[in-house]
């Protein structure tokens, strides 16, 4: 009986270092690229990107720290789940990720592109899902960041990291990947999710004003989702929202006036999009 029991101690603290782990690696990641991406946009280039800041006011340093001390607690529940999926694996629950492994490194850049896209439509569809009056409450904590920084990227309430972290743990369940794979897919996901909330439009644009790849979302084109929310769901590209017609209507002249002012189309009217 107390060797059973001196095996499970033993057990849960190796479980529980494994958490502290993963949430000092995790939230190592998101605090260097959310807090790097502050300093250089907003302290260090403040001035030299000005005519690219998307709205005239900036959030208060309140608002920034909240956001901060929120995505750590996703940080937590992303350890979490990452701790869940390692013991899964232990008890053979992943069989494809061997498979995945037997198949080679073309294969391991192929699976990378395929997680992206597929989590890019999971994204799309369950953002949507908690904009419906039945889950508004589940997304709520992130829209109280209704002018977006750096670190509003994993502003998250429980509920929607417990939602967001799930497209992880069901991803290799249906599709052959590597674990060496997840690592680079969630450090995308963190410089594409910063960048979209940072507050300045760092896409090039075209002589017509349009973005150069603008089947690439731009942090206008998010920014425009804090600003009303019926619009631009989309996290890495707009497909879905064009195809479900979801886009912003006046997503490219509010890109224009962000990036291109000197074309035609960056003197198209506001309308209700906020000043730059």
């Amino acid at each position: 009986m107390l060797q059973t029991l001196q095996v499970d101690t033993t057990w849960l603290l190796h479980v529980a270092c494994g958490w502290l782990a993963s949430v000092v690696r995790d939230g190592g990641r998101y605090a260097v690229f959310s807090i790097a991406t502050w300093a250089i946009l907003w302290v260090f280039l403040k001035d030299r990107l000005k005519d690219r800041k998307i709205r005239k006011a900036t959030p208060p340093a309140r608002q920034l720290v909240i956001e901060f001390l929120v995505s750590m607690r996703s940080v937590a529940v992303f350890a979490t789940a990452t701790i869940a999926m390692i013991l899964a694996s232990k008890v053979g629950l992943y069989p494809l990720a061997g498979l995945a492994h037997a198949w080679g490194p073309v294969w391991f850049w192929l699976s990378l592109v395929l997680m992206i896209l597929g989590h890019d439509a999971y994204y799309y569809w369950t953002h949507r899902a908690m904009h419906a009056r039945a889950l508004a409450g589940v997304h709520r904590r992130h829209h109280r960041s209704a002018n977006p920084s750096p670190f509003t990227a994993y502003s998250f309430s429980v509920g929607e990291a417990l939602l967001m972290v799930s497209f992880v743990l069901i991803w290799p369940l249906a599709v052959p990947t590597p674990w060496g794979v997840i690592p680079l897919f969630i450090i995308h996901q963190i410089a594409r999710n910063t960048l979209a909330h940072c507050g300045y439009e760092l896409m090039p644009a075209r002589r017509d004003g349009r973005p150069w790849l603008d089947w690439m979302t731009t942090t206008t084109h998010h920014d425009l989702h804090h600003v009303q929310a019926g619009y631009n769901f989309g996290l890495y590209f707009t497909w879905w929202d064009r195809w479900m017609k979801t886009e912003h209507p006046d997503y490219h002249a509010a890109f224009a006036r962000a990036a291109a002012r000197r074309t035609k189309l960056a003197k198209a009217p506001a309308g209700a999009l906020p000043a730059s």
